[in-house]
């Protein structure tokens, strides 16, 4: 049986507060590691690991090291409450990386161009800035 590290906490306790952290529901977390929802709650509830593979997609969809996710270091995830406006943005970003890769980059054109509008505004009410071709 592996020694338990860092707060003496589970593989399961572990996944789990990693997963709230980044505001995942475990449907969420499923679909980015490309699981189950029942697989998930399972790793979470269980006393064991799970196989290999799917510690490897879980600690990627997580945005984590396997070494984190297994207890061999700590976690940088910050565990930290969020009020519900910002945990609504993050799941609505992480929403994005669940979307095929043609569409993530049509969101991607979307928020720099609107970027680049905003910037271009603000430029162009800046003091000696110059407003529409004068």
């Amino acid at each position: 049986m592996p020694r338990k590290k860092y707060g003496e906490t589970t593989f399961g306790e572990r996944l789990q507060n990693i997963r709230k952290a980044r505001g995942l529901t475990q449907v969420q977390l499923a679909e980015a590691a490309k699981t189950t929802q029942r697989a998930v709650s399972y790793y979470e509830t269980e006393a064991g690991f799970p196989p290999a593979p799917a510690v490897i997609s879980l600690a990627k969809a997580l945005n984590v090291t396997t070494d984190e996710l297994l207890g061999l270091k700590p976690p940088k995830v910050a565990l930290v409450e969020e009020d519900s406006e910002t945990r609504r943005y993050r799941r609505r970003f992480q929403m994005i990386a669940t979307l095929p890769e043609r569409d993530q980059k049509a969101v991607v054109r979307l928020i720099n161009s609107l970027v680049a509008a905003s910037s271009l505004r603000r430029n162009s009410s800046a003091p000696g800035g110059e407003r529409n071709g004068r």
